[in-house]
């Protein structure tokens, strides 16, 4: 393993106080491993928090600040944070109208949160929580019931933050999170596994001639593993399982992310989204806005995953609303 590395057991709070010296308009906590934007709590405001386990950066503290989420809760590499981590941030962003949750489906960020929230509603702290299970590979994996959460829980994040700042209540926030995520499908291929500090070797051996089809974010397994195929027939065995199981009418307009794992340069991520743009054409479908980098990854594999969601006119003047953070930023 060549890591730039201090401690494998200190990874995640030396990235924090790198965050803390790099975007001194957050407040970053080290000891209780939360990011809050500096301007919150926001009297009348719905917070809107997410989190999850460290090695998907810019996820999901590189969306804290104007037009996003107010906190985020960064656990240990592939771990949940803690009900506790996850309370200290909801009462951080608690304007006292309510706070909205974010959640992955993965079983330990489900049962962290529902704990969090519990212990919020002890408080007095109103809290509704959107559950994001987007990808569309598999019914159930190594860490959930359901499908998992990946892709989309970006744009879950940008639409409820964004409608947060209009002075919307929880429930019409969480509500809009919610119809996101619906109207939400993912896919990812991997054709290397990650490296997680403390192991210091990759998570599970893939030939160099195979790739895993439909690989969670932490490098769970997939629909299968074959053998590598050109990039065109990859973005079409994506599109195939986006658009079977979230079928979108001819007309119909779209959000579409091309996400890097971590490992993969953009150029071939560009490769890939003229094959997803191309793709969604024969299919009738409109790419109205769309981002293509790294946003939602697994610390270093080599892979992507494409993000497919339909958007209505009021979704996309969310999207396009200001939003100011370290990993997104326009119209402010």
């Amino acid at each position: 393993m060549k890591k730039f590395i201090n401690d494998a057991d200190a990874v995640v709070r030396e990235a924090l106080a790198g965050i803390a010296a790099a975007h001194p308009d957050l407040r970053v906590d080290v000891e209780q491993q939360i990011i809050v934007r500096a301007d919150a709590p926001r009297p009348g405001k719905v917070g809107v928090i997410s989190g999850g386990g460290s090695g998907h950066e810019p996820l999901h503290g590189g969306f804290v600040g104007m037009g996003m989420l107010d906190a985020a809760c960064p656990g240990e590499v592939f771990t949940s944070p803690v009900p506790d981590q996850i309370l200290a941030a909801t009462k951080a962003v608690d304007g006292g109208a309510g706070v909205v949750h974010i959640v992955k489906n993965y079983t330990g960020d489900v049962m962290n949160f529902q704990m969090a929230a519990e212990l919020a509603g002890d408080e007095g702290v109103e809290v509704h929580s959107v559950l994001v299970d987007d990808d569309v590979a598999v019914e159930d994996s190594t860490w959930t019931a359901g499908r998992r959460g990946t892709g989309a829980t970006l744009i879950v994040e940008k639409v409820a933050g964004a409608l947060a700042e209009t002075g919307a209540s929880a429930a019409a926030v969480a509500a809009a999170g919610a119809r996101v995520n619906e109207a939400s499908a993912s896919f990812a291929v991997a054709l290397t596994a990650c490296t997680t500090p403390s192991a210091g070797k990759p998570g599970f051996e893939l030939p160099e001639d195979e790739m895993e089809v439909g690989v969670g974010i932490h490098g769970e397994p997939g629909r299968r593993r074959e053998k590598l195929l050109p990039a065109k027939q990859v973005v079409a065995l994506a599109l195939d399982a986006i658009l079977s199981a979230k079928p979108l009418a001819a007309g119909s307009e779209a959000i579409v992310l091309v996400n890097g794992l971590g490992g993969t340069p953009l150029i071939e991520l560009y490769l890939l989204y003229g094959a997803v743009a191309a793709g969604l054409e024969k299919a009738g479908v409109r790419i109205a806005r769309n981002l293509v980098g790294n946003y939602v990854t697994s610390l270093d594999m080599a892979g992507m995953s494409v993000t497919v969601c339909r958007a209505d006119a009021e979704v996309l003047r969310l999207w396009d609303a200001p939003v100011r953070t370290p990993a997104l930023r326009w119209g402010a």
